[in-house]
């Protein structure tokens, strides 16, 4: 990794994209349907498509040249296990109610009878995201940071599903408070968490980036981004109402994606 510059600008734009929501949400109430359903899927069928044809691939390629074919693949299949439970077991820790892949804190059609637990509400969600967009910040940072031509579609995928994470915040403090900037301010600082935890993440292992330790992150991260679109993307795109139209857009993102590939080849 030569410069930490564009990774930490990279992640800290996928970040900002949280704030995007909230401005969104204070802004404009009516957000289409059809758009947010199909920018969700469009998302993950990004990621879906990074994670299985090249991540992994990587991630087996490096390992295999290290340890022999089948020993390589062992080791491939258990880091892409192990992203999976580390986002699990970081998911496990949030509280259902106010898991931010919960759709409850978006309706603004849902009246409450008071304004504390709307509040409460917004700020536990902002608390939810702050802690699972770090593994996320750490995903856009050293892919990034490894390959460029990798790390720009993930940081756009990471973006795009953000920005309903943003709206999940500022609804609520918005509609309890009346207060924009309050709305707002709580959205922007629950994206900070990307480059926070590129950067953490970076000072913990940048001693440590051998082809063999590059290959296990990106097994890693690859289980990252296939659960995170499995658990939230999809069923988030569908509980839009547009379940057709998250299809377009799972497609949309995997041709995108593929083409992009095959133009930097």
């Amino acid at each position: 990794m030569k410069s930490v510059l564009i990774p930490a600008l990279l992640s800290t734009i996928a970040g900002l994209s949280t704030a995007l929501g909230g401005l969104l949400a204070i802004v404009k109430k009516d957000l289409s349907s059809r758009f947010m359903s199909f920018s969700l899927g469009f998302s993950g069928g990004v990621m879906i498509y990074i994670a299985m044809t090249e991540l992994l691939t990587d991630c087996r390629t490096a390992l295999t040249a290290a340890y022999g074919a089948k020993p390589g693949a062992i080791y491939a299949a258990l880091s892409f296990f192990a992203g999976m439970l580390l986002i699990t077991v970081i998911d496990m820790l949030v509280p259902e109610a106010d898991n931010p892949h919960e759709l409850s804190h978006v309706n603004y059609t849902n009246e409450e009878n008071f304004s504390g637990k709307l509040m409460r509400s917004g700020l536990l969600t902002a608390a939810a995201i702050f802690i699972h967009n770090l593994p996320e910040g750490l995903t856009t940072f050293s892919m990034s940071a490894a390959d460029l031509s990798l790390g720009l579609p993930i940081v756009f995928a990471v973006a795009i599903h953000n920005i309903p994470e943003g709206i999940a915040v500022a609804a609520p403090v918005y509609k309890a408070t009346g207060s924009r900037k309050e709305a707002f301010l709580l959205s922007l600082l629950s994206g900070i968490a990307e480059p926070i935890g590129g950067l953490f993440g970076y000072l913990l292992l940048r001693n440590y980036l051998t082809d063999v330790f590059l290959g296990c992150v990106y097994g890693a991260v690859a289980g990252i981004m296939v659960y995170i679109t499995l658990d939230e993307l999809l069923p988030l795109a569908h509980e839009y109402g547009e379940e057709h139209t998250s299809i377009y857009g799972i497609i949309s993102g995997m041709a995108v994606m593929a083409g992009s590939i095959i133009m930097f080849m």
